[in-house]
């Protein structure tokens, strides 16, 4: 695997592939992430732009190991960079869950986030239905911050973690 790539225009059409149809059995997640993506040319040209100013920085986790060589398992991305501190998202295909990939891609995502783009705090939130993710943020070394936040309909729980640069 190669974590934590920078994400670049290469990278468009696979990511939006999966993120369409990476989750069938999960309509719901995948119907509002296909409607973010309508007008995707533009959109990805404006995240991209937003990436250049620094304002987020979008990684991407490829899958180097097996016979689909490339592809894209996942996304990992800072959003929101303000006063050192920024909000992490990420998602990863279904058939890569389960095998400690999004752990070890958001571990790995602190080094940069400190290092490179000077960042001393990552936020994150995730629906109460989705334990996984839970254990993902509680693994590398997120905290619950007690923040009851709202994502459309859907209430969400909130975490916290600092990082520090090494060395």
């Amino acid at each position: 695997m190669r974590a934590g790539a920078p994400a670049g225009p290469r990278d468009r059409e696979d990511t939006y592939a999966r993120h369409t149809y990476g989750r069938p059995a999960d309509g719901r997640r995948a119907g509002r992430t296909a409607d973010r993506y309508g007008g995707r040319t533009a959109r990805h040209a404006a995240l991209l732009a937003e990436q250049a100013a620094g304002t987020c920085h979008f990684h991407v986790l490829v899958d180097t190991d097996s016979g689909s060589e490339g592809e894209i398992l996942g996304r990992f991305n800072l959003v929101d960079v303000v006063d050192g501190a920024a909000e992490l998202g990420y998602r990863i295909a279904e058939k890569a869950t389960g095998r400690g990939l999004a752990t070890a891609a958001v571990r790995r995502l602190c080094a940069p986030a400190a290092e490179e783009y000077g960042l001393t705090t990552l936020r994150a939130s995730t629906t109460h239905d989705t334990p996984a993710s839970q254990t993902v943020l509680t693994r590398t070394g997120f905290v619950p911050t007690g923040q009851q936040l709202l994502l459309g309909d859907r209430p969400r729980l909130g975490y916290v973690r600092s990082i520090v640069a090494e060395g």
